[in-house]
């Protein structure tokens, strides 16, 4: 079984350094701070404590309780995304395509990072469709097939500076269109340079349209200076980068779960909390071991320093990350047969080790071996430290009494 889980446990708390440092750097914080900013740190502050309530099970035999604190399920948290992440590539998996998939990098320019933060819901936008234009109108003249995408925005790199780019899971074929018949592309070879190209076309033209029609906010004082600076990023680095086809579920999952909703940073990476500063591992791509793989790194940061790498990739509000092109943006196209079915063998053997993983359940009592029923939520006032608690009325919990009366 493949699968997404981290090599060992977390030794520091993102929380924990907010709490620290978070109020004095909002009194004078190197950028000006959103709602949506204040938002996600609060969330992530609170997560999992009693201001977000706690919800109590008892096991009706022994009487033993279990507390469970509640998430607090904002895309900014690294807890609870990456338990969101989980859960949607377990989901998903089984909705892809009985094809080999590509794993498909489309960067913009650093150039355009001051635009695209002035105008980053239009921009971004942009950036995702024509990332996914790009492939399936290649895809289609060059093969006749529609193919199915899963693209994933992220802004941020290794070093957490504003780094945008879409990562993509491309089927490596699709259904054509005039026989109704599922096809995979035969080889990896592609033109990087025509489809380099074809990605800075399709977005630089969105872009004039957009100049065009007054919907960026901008500093350029006619559309002379503006179309020069277009000139000048088309100088900079479009990168396009494509991986060998992987076959599924067990290979493209490692990729849907390591680049889909994941906070921009992991605290599992976290070296060090010190004082002022906070240490983090990243990959230098620009330097490889004598295996070709990313030297790792550690990067210390200032808390000034890094509340304002951070904050720049909390995601706008309503915003959707993760987007379906092509086939996968219509799943009622597909014909059931097509979809990735997999063997009977895995099939049983993967349903077989969730059982055991939900046995292992923090509400299964230890003693008694059977799950624990709930009691009630209690929600801690934090700025008050008064405790108001919520009762909800259940058999259980009135058996539970009346038997130790008894």
């Amino acid at each position: 079984m493949n699968k997404l889980s981290h090599p060992e446990p977390k030794k520091y708390r993102l929380a924990d350094y907010f709490d620290q440092w978070w109020d004095i750097y909002k009194q004078n914080p190197k950028e000006y701070i959103t709602p949506e900013q204040y938002k996600a740190v609060n969330a992530l502050r609170l997560c999992r404590t009693e201001a977000l309530g706690v919800d109590h099970y008892v096991c009706k035999e022994c009487g033993e309780i279990t507390q469970v604190y509640h998430s607090c399920k904002n895309r900014f948290c690294p807890t609870c995304s990456w338990q969101d992440t989980l859960q949607w590539a377990d989901r998903i998996k089984s909705q892809m395509l009985n094809l080999s998939h590509r794993h498909v990098v489309m960067t913009l320019p650093h150039g355009l990072n001051s635009l695209i933060k002035g105008n980053r819901k239009p921009l971004l936008d942009l950036l995702l469709r024509s990332a996914s234009a790009t492939l399936k109108d290649w895809m289609l003249h060059k093969y006749k097939l529609q193919p199915g995408i899963i693209s994933v925005l992220h802004t941020f790199g290794e070093t957490k500076e504003y780094h945008c780019h879409v990562h993509m899971i491309v089927s490596w074929g699709g259904i054509e269109r005039e026989t109704g018949l599922l096809k995979e592309i035969k080889g990896d070879y592609v033109n990087y340079k025509f489809l380099k190209q074809k990605f800075q076309v399709i977005f630089e033209d969105g872009l004039i349209n957009l100049f065009d029609k007054g919907f960026l906010v901008h500093d350029f004082e006619n559309r002379q200076k503006f179309l020069r600076f277009i000139n000048n990023i088309n100088a900079k680095r479009w990168i396009l980068h494509l991986e060998p086809s992987m076959q599924i579920p067990a290979q493209v999952i490692r990729y849907i779960g390591r680049y889909s909703k994941r906070a921009c940073i992991s605290e599992y990476k976290i070296t060090s909390i010190e004082g002022r500063s906070i240490s983090f591992r990243y990959k230098d791509n620009k330097h490889k071991d004598i295996n070709g793989k990313a030297i790792e790194r550690e990067l210390e940061l200032d808390y000034e320093d890094f509340f304002s790498r951070l904050l720049q990739h909390v995601p706008l509000k309503y915003f959707r990350i993760v987007r379906y092109y092509g086939l996968y943006s219509n799943k009622g196209r597909i014909p059931e047969e097509y979809y990735y079915k997999g063997e009977k063998e895995e099939e049983t053997e993967q349903k077989k080790e969730d059982k055991e993983e939900k046995e292992e359940d923090c509400l299964i009592c230890p003693h008694c071996n059977i799950r624990k029923e709930y009691l009630y939520t209690s929600i801690k006032q934090m700025y008050k430290g008064e405790q108001n608690i919520f009762r909800r009325r259940n058999l259980i919990k009135n058996e539970f009494i009346d038997n130790n009366a008894a």
